[in-house]
């Protein structure tokens, strides 16, 4: 399978950050099963919301806490009255499952990935 090239200036557009999860609920009233987000990404900014399909493997208590990594930069998304600010990054086995993707050691929040 041939993959299609991008630019390097098209990935470096994107703006990935580490952030912590510091709330979590269940969110029912998606269309796919999901979970609310509040997460901080430090100082520069601050604490943002998403909505995330991570119900396969994560119970929200489990995710409070955790450094997760996201894309800050591609706008806002409003999902059965919630706004999403941000897009959790994960692997996806199949098309309903999301592993997170994670950071070997703690790293200050916000910290960019590139």
């Amino acid at each position: 399978m041939t993959l299609p090239l991008v630019a390097p200036d098209a990935f470096f557009a994107l703006d990935l950050r580490v952030g912590t999860v510091v709330a979590a609920e269940a969110f029912p009233e998606a269309r796919k099963p999901a979970v609310k987000l509040t997460i901080d990404f430090g100082p520069e900014l601050g604490a943002r919301r998403s909505s995330a399909q991570l119900t396969v493997r994560y119970a929200p208590e489990q995710l409070l806490g955790r450094q997760v990594i996201a894309a800050v930069n591609l706008g806002v998304r409003r999902i059965a009255g919630f706004t999403s600010e941000v897009l959790v990054l994960g692997a996806m086995p199949d098309p309903v499952d999301v592993v997170l993707l994670a950071l070997d050691a703690p790293v200050p929040n916000g910290t960019r990935i590139g």
